[in-house]
């Protein structure tokens, strides 16, 4: 059995092997985050790629501050926001700074529900929503982080979120109708 120590340092020490063994073991949890913040499976394993690549080039960095995984999970999150903030000139950011959080997702619609067709719904969201709603809802970011990491104001990410909120709802009301 290969340690997780003997992994980090034959990835230090660029060994291809090491490297593959790495990647085939945090692979699927980390496309499932990309997945949440990709148009398409195209795009998100575009970012895998991407993220595992910094991950390759920093692994010397790591310092057991926190596992493993939780190192490899922010580098993933971090690339995703990267491609996000890339492509920000594709995508519409509306200030809204009135509004009524008041669109919580009715917990019995989302017990029908399986977490492949809550990921389906959360990818057809349009990507500036998507992003606000995984950092808050799903990473527990704060309006004031997202804002600095995104380079909006906290409005705009509160608003996005809200708009997020209210499309996943009316998708949820339109599944269960069926």
């Amino acid at each position: 059995m290969i340690s997780e120590e003997q992994i980090i340092q034959g990835c230090i020490n660029n060994d291809r092997y090491y490297q593959k063994l790495l990647f085939k073991k945090y692979r699927n949890k980390m496309l499932g985050i990309c997945l949440r913040y990709a148009k398409n499976k195209d795009e998100a394993e575009d970012i895998l790629i991407e993220a595992f690549l910094s991950v390759f080039s920093n692994i010397s960095n790591f310092r057991n501050e926190c596992n493993l995984e939780q190192w490899i999970k922010k580098i993933t999150i971090n690339t995703a926001i990267n491609n996000y903030r890339k492509n920000l000139k594709h995508y519409y950011h509306l200030e809204i700074t009135n509004y009524e959080d008041n669109y919580d997702l009715p917990t019995e619609s989302i017990d029908n529900l399986s977490v492949d067709e809550i990921l389906k719904l959360i990818q057809e969201l349009p990507q500036g929503y998507r992003t606000i709603f995984n950092l808050y809802a799903i990473e527990g970011y704060s309006h004031k982080e997202i804002a600095n990491i995104l380079n909006i104001s906290e409005g705009t990410s509160k608003s996005q979120l809200f708009k997020a909120r209210k499309l996943l709802q009316a998708k949820i009301k339109n599944l269960n109708k069926k």
